[in-house]
């Protein structure tokens, strides 16, 4: 049998990247991550941290919405929101969108989301993560509303 090229593992289009090396003889097969998978992983870990206070910024929650109303549409789920990732073979990049709550010192707070990220990234895929890229989309006042419904009069 002729040898395959390690690119031939993973079909053109689809979202899924090989964790290990080819299988050869002697192993028991590969492993094979989709790229939404390290997303939901990533989007976790980031919520753990305190003074995260939702995932994804104004305009993914608003197209999130609007998707989840067209019939046959797939909708990114609660998990994965405000998350983007690149993943290779055997490497991962991520990129986070958060609302952080007020009070919240910023710079600790990414330090945190990235620290956690890489380390359960890395521990459940066994991928290397070379960046986590944080963007702070906004910032939750206390009181604050979750969202407006925009039905109130703006005067009375």
């Amino acid at each position: 049998m002729a040898a395959k090229n390690p690119q031939d593992d993973v079909t053109a289009g689809t979202d899924l990247r090989r964790v290990d090396a080819p299988a050869t003889a002697g192993t028991q097969g590969r492993t094979v991550i989709a790229d939404h998978v390290v997303a939901k992983i990533s989007g976790m870990a980031a919520r753990q941290v305190r003074g995260v206070h939702r995932m994804g910024g104004n305009a993914a929650r608003a197209f999130d919405a609007v998707r989840e109303r067209i019939p046959g549409s797939t909708s990114t789920s609660a998990a994965d929101r405000g998350v983007a990732v690149e993943v290779g073979e055997r490497q991962a990049a991520v990129d986070i969108n958060l609302v952080v709550e007020y009070g919240a010192v910023i710079p600790d707070l990414a330090g945190e989301v990235r620290r956690n990220v890489v380390s359960a990234v890395e521990r459940m895929t066994g991928l290397e993560v070379t960046e986590v890229n944080v963007a702070i989309d906004d910032i939750h006042l206390p009181g604050e509303g979750e969202e407006s419904s925009g039905t109130e009069p703006r005067v009375q």
